[in-house]
């Protein structure tokens, strides 16, 4: 399964040029592609290999489809993590934990990333490598440059992917991956496989389509890029009291983990991390729900997908697949549906909240708008917006 909301390398696009692509997309697709051509000449790719890279790009209706279809992501965490967690899954990496252990092992040292990480990651994009998509990577690309959503994601990879191409690992016919231009077993885009790209098995190319080791490495070392900190956790299941303040949650909202225990925060397993770690207590589905404490670590993952419920769903499936227990579900109220969401997000608006596009996603933004209307009404103010709260609104 590829990955569904690319938001990945952010920076990277930026770093590549992303600023000077604000405004250029729409219009004529040939048109759009013969500017295309002519920056790429102006950045210093010869006119030789420019013309082959874009000889025979076309427009993919199918990726604008998939861009524009995205309701896996309404689904609460308990559904959504049940969805994603399989018996199979966790059979299947821990297989995998065993095949490639000197391939992990060299991982964590090298870059600090632990298996479990690195596992949860390859299970989720591409089901351990075996569905890495069939779009074609430069077609998604430059539709999605084209596209006025993102441009200033999708227009630097363009030239990434002619850097690849020039070096004999990209074929503009023949590449293929996820419809978002990721490619490979992690789902790289090519600014992160030029960035990041590891030759792990040592036959002098990155293959991350073919490799695991390559593909492995080549993502612990993004990870790394990204900030992830060595020897230290990500996700932790925990108790809380009933009688927490609850204003103090969110992944927006930090104290140290020896301040969480003294509020009376305990962990359903283990040990809590270092005292003095700065950590959030993050509850996917309110103060009924599943709690977790996430440590810096945790924030990495939001590099890579920006979806809440996506991000904690893979954050947990590394602990489990490290031999964490299945999360205790509580007994939370009843969330809204996809309707109802994109009317609470109408009115949290209204009142002036930034909550992004209206799509019906309980994203940070809308977390953040209900956890200060909850504060406002005097209800529990734990960002889990319920029918009780749309109708106070």
């Amino acid at each position: 399964m590829g990955r569904i909301l690319s938001v990945v390398s952010l920076s990277l696009g930026l770093a590549l040029g992303a600023s000077a692509a604000m405004g250029q997309c729409g219009g004529s697709f040939g048109s759009f592609v013969a500017g295309l051509k002519a920056e790429a000449i102006t950045r210093g790719h010869s006119p030789k290999a420019t013309n082959s890279f874009f000889a025979n790009v076309r427009q993919d209706p199918k990726v604008l489809k998939a861009d524009r279809s995205q309701g896996v992501f309404q689904k609460d965490f308990v559904a959504f993590s049940r969805s994603l967690i399989s018996q199979n899954r966790i059979q299947k990496g821990r297989q995998m934990a065993s095949k490639y252990q000197n391939t992990f092992a060299r991982a964590e040292q090298a870059y600090g990333v632990p298996a479990g990480v690195l596992l949860a990651f390859w299970a989720f994009e591409t089901d351990y490598g075996a569905f890495q998509g069939n779009f074609n990577t430069l077609n998604a690309l430059v539709t999605l440059s084209h596209d006025c959503r993102r441009p200033e994601l999708f227009r630097p990879q363009v030239f990434a992917a002619l850097t690849l191409f020039e070096r004999g690992n990209f074929s503009p016919t023949k590449t293929t991956g996820a419809w978002a231009g990721e490619i490979g077993m992690v789902q790289m885009l090519p600014a992160d496989i030029i960035e990041n790209g590891v030759d792990g098995d040592g036959d002098g190319r990155v293959s991350l389509k073919t490799s695991p080791t390559d593909a492995l490495m080549s993502g612990a070392k993004m990870l790394q890029h990204l900030g992830w900190r060595k020897g230290e956790p990500w996700l932790q299941e925990v108790a809380v009291p009933s009688g927490l303040d609850w204003s103090k949650t969110g992944i927006d909202k930090t104290l140290s983990v020896g301040q969480w225990a003294q509020l009376g925060v305990k962990p359903r397993w283990g040990k809590l991390a270092n005292s003095k770690l700065p950590a959030s207590i993050i509850l996917p589905m309110g103060r009924k729900g599943p709690a977790f404490i996430a440590y810096p670590n945790f924030r990495v993952y939001f590099e890579w997908n920006q979806s809440f419920t996506y991000v904690t769903t893979a954050a947990y499936f590394g602990t489990r697949l490290m031999g964490a227990p299945v999360y205790t579900v509580g007994t939370p109220d009843k969330g809204l549906n996809g309707a109802q969401m994109k009317q609470l997000q109408q009115k949290l608006a209204r009142r002036g909240h930034d909550v992004g596009k209206i799509d019906g996603i309980l994203g940070a933004g809308t977390r953040a708008a209900v956890q200060k209307e909850q504060s406002r009404l005097g209800l529990p103010a734990d960002a889990w917006p319920t029918p009780a709260l749309l109708n106070k609104l």
